[in-house]
């Protein structure tokens, strides 16, 4: 699979946070995210190891019970079923990887 860069296809599922899944194969699953200043992405947890990498901004990202303050270039991997979210304090935008592939998040034809 190979995509191009394209500004639609965007999804709100929290208040000021856009998510857009970019390419996904049999193993992994990639997804960008814009994350509004202000928004919370409350505490959760799922199956999935996800990795990524802050592009711009600045958010606190805590998982397990430690948070982390993310600045563009800081990475990070949070292993599945670790309870983690995140409070946005300037306006972000992010890039993860899902490993297996989170059905949920490809997009439907």
């Amino acid at each position: 699979m190979f995509t191009k860069k394209d500004d639609s296809g965007w999804t709100e599922p929290i208040a000021n946070i856009f998510m857009k899944s970019t390419v996904w194969g049999d193993k992994t699953l990639m997804t960008r995210f814009k994350l509004g200043k202000g928004s919370t992405l409350p505490l959760h947890s799922h199956p999935h190891e996800q990795t990524g990498t802050l592009i711009s901004g600045h958010i606190i990202l805590t998982v397990g019970d430690e948070p982390h303050d993310v600045y563009p270039g800081d990475c990070w991997c949070i292993h599945g079923d670790v309870s983690h979210g995140a409070e946005i304090v300037e306006d972000s935008e992010a890039i993860e990887v899902f490993s297996p592939v989170r059905e949920d998040y490809i997009p439907e034809s």
